[in-house]
């Protein structure tokens, strides 16, 4: 069960996060999420509490006020392959509808099933 955390500036419209709601879950099926196992949250800031660096380390264009922070939390053991085939897929997908791809970071963060409780205190695979 991946969870997703979109944060962006709250100027952000909502159709941009939708867009970028839309096109991580796409990208997280593409790699073999069922489609029905989608849990993400928005986290909007302003300008004065979402601080980042505009080029580190490798930026083609710098990031501005366009710029979105993806943390995908989901279950250890997936390869490297996996992640490179989501990010790929992520990134055609934003490009296709005109999303600057150089604002976007992606931080993949894994966890053990057993740190899982999807609802009524269950540890179904503890």
């Amino acid at each position: 069960m991946p969870f997703v955390t979109l944060t962006v500036r709250d100027s952000a419209s909502a159709a941009t996060r939708r867009l970028l709601l839309d096109a991580v879950h796409a990208a997280l099926v593409a790699v073999g999420v069922p489609a029905t196992d989608r849990f993400q949250r928005v986290i909007a800031l302003p300008e004065e509490a979402f601080v980042f660096d505009t080029a580190y380390p490798d930026t083609v264009r710098p990031r501005d006020e366009r710029f979105a922070l993806v943390e995908v939390l989901w279950s250890a053991g997936r390869s490297v392959k996996i992640k490179r085939q989501l990010l790929q897929h992520l990134v055609a997908t934003l490009t296709e509808a005109g999303f600057d791809a150089e604002q976007l970071m992606l931080v993949f963060k894994e966890t053990t099933w057993e740190n899982w409780s999807f609802a009524g205190g269950r540890l179904l695979h503890a």
